[in-house]
C-alpha cells in the first residue's frame, strides 16, 4: 500500500503560479508511473500529466501542455507539478496518483490503472 499526501494548492489569481507537492510513503517501488488527475465541481475526474519511474518521459494533457511542468525527485519519494498561467478553469481540487505499472501502458491518461491516491489539494483561480 502506497500513502500519497499532496500539498501546495491555494487561491491564486489568473495568470498566477502554483507548485504541488506529493510526497509518498509505503511500498513505493521501483519502476512506478505517478501521475495527476483533477476533478472540478460536478465534472468527472481528469487527467493532467504523469511522469515515468527516471523523469525521462511525461505526458500532459492538451489543456495544460505548455503551461504545467511534472517532476519527481525520487530520494524524497516526491513528485511535482508545478503549474504557470493559470486560468480560472484550473479550479479543482488536484490528486494524486501511483501506480506500479511501467510506461508507457495502455490507459495512461485515465484513473483505472492508479491504484492509490492522495486525499486532494484545492486548487482555486479567481479571475
Amino acid at each position: 500500500q502506497v500513502q500519497l499526501v499532496e500539498s501546495g494548492g491555494g487561491l491564486v489569481q489568473a495568470g498566477g503560479s502554483l507548485r504541488l507537492s506529493c510526497a509518498a510513503s509505503g511500498r513505493t517501488f521501483s519502476g512506478n508511473t505517478m501521475g495527476w488527475f483533477r476533478q472540478a465541481p460536478g465534472k468527472e475526474r481528469e487527467f493532467v500529466a504523469a511522469i515515468s519511474w527516471n523523469g525521462m518521459s511525461t505526458y500532459y494533457a492538451d489543456s495544460v501542455k505548455g503551461r504545467s511542468t511534472i517532476s519527481r525527485d525520487n530520494a524524497k519519494n516526491t513528485v511535482y507539478l508545478q503549474m504557470y498561467s493559470l486560468k480560472p478553469e484550473d479550479t479543482a481540487v488536484y490528486y494524486c496518483a501511483h501506480t506500479n505499472r511501467p510506461h508507457p501502458f495502455i490507459g495512461l491518461r485515465t484513473t483505472t490503472p492508479y491504484d492509490s491516491w492522495g486525499q486532494g489539494t484545492q486548487v482555486t483561480v479567481s479571475s
